[in-house]
């Protein structure tokens, strides 16, 4: 499969899905429209093969992982582009986090916004030492759009994750390892160190994965409904 905007490796049992965003040499990584919908393809390629056991997503060297949604993008749009952007993003993720497959982030650099809220998505979240994780939008003028709202004090707690929404804060991946954010920092390449964690889910029964991630999502899906009605509206609106 070719892609403006991300590069798919297949190997045995898993993908590595790099993204390398389109016509930006050395910009960093952000979702925009065409990106999400490059990404959603992924995603049913994935759910039409059994055989693949997990997918790893990751930032091209250099551009980080992700640092957010597209601004310049969403500040072009009309209010109901943007609530229909950010309903977009939040069906997207929620087909990565029920998907039969595994899936696994893999952070180097840059991890915010949009980037950070895909993460939460994931089953799985590495990171660097050097990776840095915030969600800016209350500095933006913005309210995250993608399920952060819900998925972030899931997975870190309601007053951390209060914290970190209303001060718009950064903080280092020792930081987000301490708070549950990431489940692991990798020593040298992350890519390598989820590559290996994906080798090991391709000797598991791919049912069982499966059935531990549906129960595991039933026991979370009655709290996080209001939180996935949130809405992705710029400062202007």
């Amino acid at each position: 499969m070719r892609f403006r905007n991300f590069r798919v490796e297949e190997r045995w049992g898993y993908w590595v899905v790099v993204f390398d965003r389109a016509g930006a040499s050395a910009a960093p990584n952000v979702l925009s429209l065409d990106a999400l919908a490059e990404l959603q393809a992924i995603v049913e390629a994935v759910e039409r093969r059994e055989d693949i056991a997990a997918v790893i997503l990751a930032g091209a060297e250099g551009k980080g992982f992700i640092a957010g949604a597209d601004l310049r993008e969403v500040h072009r749009l009309a209010p109901r582009e943007a609530l229909a952007f950010s309903r977009y993003g939040q069906w997207l993720f929620h087909r990565i986090e029920r998907a039969r497959s595994l899936f696994i982030a893999a952070i180097d650099g840059y991890c915010m916004g949009g980037g950070l809220d895909l993460a939460l998505a994931c089953d799985l979240r590495y990171a660097t030492a050097r990776s840095v994780f915030a969600h800016p939008g209350a500095r933006l003028g913005l309210i995250t759009g993608w399920g952060g709202t819900a998925r972030l004090p899931r997975a870190i707690g309601q007053a951390e994750a209060l914290y970190l929404l209303l001060t718009a804060e950064r903080i280092s991946a020792a930081e987000a390892l301490r708070l549950g954010l990431i489940h692991c920092l990798a020593e040298g390449d992350v890519l390598v160190f989820a590559c290996q964690r994906a080798e090991a889910a391709t000797r598991m029964d791919p049912r069982a994965l499966a059935r531990l991630k549906e129960l595991l999502g039933v026991t979370t899906s009655a709290h996080s409904g209001r939180g996935f009605r949130e809405l992705f509206l710029p400062g202007f609106m």
